[in-house]
């Protein structure tokens, strides 16, 4: 077990190196330029469409607004309280910066994903419209690309085991053993039930339960943050300043803080940035797949949001609590880290993340064992999609109750080789969705053509 760790941490020091931030950044930055970034300027064109895409208006399973509050589900998950809160712990306060420019980037990178998806889905043998990277990749590049496809389903359907079930699992598991002294066991026992009620329904349920859930934990969250804000308002320009100056300077050692190169600052700030959005992952763009949409440019404008709500508006308010509460120089990490900086503050603070940990990471089981499912799909057919089911339903219990130090390594190394195919995909398909983008505006948002089409 020991030589297979340290063959997957070398794989991942190499997947997560420089090479892939400058893959990840790059093609955002290009994708953002060629857009004349527009997804920045674009943002209150997106909330508008967001809220009109209540109801759908078009050929797909679910409406646009819960395809949203869907890929929101398998984002908004311990990347937010965990994710950034290991970000800092590792990487100082500087490592938010880097989450802040991962998200702006990945604001066009996520509109690329969701416009191609849109483009080039299909309709399967049970007559629902399927879509993502390996679609776009095997629609839109052709036959010579397909082996890339191929690669992006087979990393994702294992992926989603530890990124969206096993590490979301033992997170639920561990907070209400530590917090409310509940049983990993019977949390286990708990959260298979609930999912099997979801998931077994399949995309609609699933896309009925987010819609519902995920505005009502998202907005509760914010209000707990920000209200721990306010109680350190003194401290927040402190707080921003350490951030601008941390992310192009070395943080000092300082109480239980071991200090951080900027490289450190750089590397984590983009791995839990894109850990927590997940743009350029190629994951939300098989939920944005199934929606009833005008077409690929409404949905885009739509799907762009889901990196601004996540990175931009809650990681934010976790990592400025975390830092202004000074609760970023304990020595904690992990949940544990963002748990004290909300008890320091808030009276019950920390149950109020046991809670919402629970809930966040609840929803991301869900919206993963839609995009794994998918990615099984595309390899072996609609005949695999309830044996998926059942066995990530069974896989919840192991995730709960085992020790998850290697799953996490695994996970976090698969996520890279995802991003990998899907990023060449989107450089590659670039012209189209600047052209569509083009065409979209120039006409008054009126000239959108429907996407799919016929399985073949």
């Amino acid at each position: 077990m020991e030589a297979l760790n340290s063959i997957v941490g070398a794989i991942n020091g190499v997947v997560w190196g420089p090479l892939m931030l400058v893959l990840i950044l790059g093609v955002g930055f290009f994708l953002q330029v060629g857009l004349k970034f527009m997804p920045i300027l674009r943002i209150g064109t997106g909330f508008s469409l967001l809220f009109k895409g209540r109801e759908g208006q078009g050929e797909g399973q679910i409406s646009p607004f819960n395809a949203l509050m869907t890929s929101l589900s398998a984002t908004i998950g311990t990347g937010n309280i965990a994710g950034v809160a290991t970000a800092v712990f590792l990487g100082g306060p500087g490592a938010l910066f880097w989450m802040w420019m991962t998200a702006l980037v990945g604001m066009a990178t996520k509109y690329a994903e969701a416009v191609c998806a849109v483009k080039y889905r299909e309709k399967d043998e049970l007559g629902n419209f399927v879509g993502g990277p390996m679609y776009y990749i095997k629609n839109g590049l052709g036959a010579k690309w397909a082996w890339l496809g191929v690669a992006f389903a087979l990393f994702g359907g294992i992926a989603a085991f530890g990124i969206g079930n096993g590490v979301q699992a033992n997170g639920v598991a561990q907070v209400l053993e530590s917090n409310f002294g509940v049983n990993t066991s019977v949390t286990g026992v708990v959260l298979m039930v609930l999912t099997a009620a979801v998931i077994l329904g399949g995309i609609t349920r699933i896309g009925a339960v987010a819609g519902k859930l995920v505005p009502f934990m998202a907005i509760a969250y914010i209000i707990a943050g920000l209200l721990v804000l306010i109680i350190n308002i003194g401290n927040i320009g402190h707080a921003l300043s350490l951030v601008f100056t941390h992310a192009f300077t070395p943080s000092a050692a300082e109480g239980g803080f071991a200090g951080a190169a900027v490289w450190a600052a750089i590397r984590f700030g983009v791995a839990r940035g894109v850990f927590s959005n997940e743009a350029g992952l190629g994951s939300a763009p098989i939920a944005h797949a199934a929606a009833e949409t005008k077409g690929p440019v409404n949905q885009g404008l739509i799907a762009m949001l889901g990196t601004f709500i996540d990175t931009i508006i809650v990681c934010s308010i976790t990592g400025l609590a975390i830092i202004a509460s000074g609760a970023w120089t304990s020595g904690e990490s992990g949940a544990a880290l963002t748990s004290l900086a909300f008890a320091t503050s808030l009276p019950g603070g920390g149950h109020l993340i046991a809670i919402a940990l629970s809930i966040f990471a609840f929803t991301t089981i869900l919206g993963w064992s839609f995009y794994g499912e998918k990615c099984v799909e595309f390899l072996l057919g609609v005949k695999s999609l309830m044996p998926y089911r059942v066995l990530w339903i069974i896989a919840i219990y192991f995730g709960a109750t085992a020790d998850l130090g290697f799953i996490w390594l695994l996970a976090d190394t698969l996520n890279a080789m995802m991003a990998i195919p899907n990023l060449i995909a989107l450089a590659l398909l670039s012209p189209i969705v600047f052209k569509l983008t083009k065409e979209f505006f120039a006409s008054g948002g009126k000239s959108e053509e429907p996407g799919g089409k016929p399985a073949e």
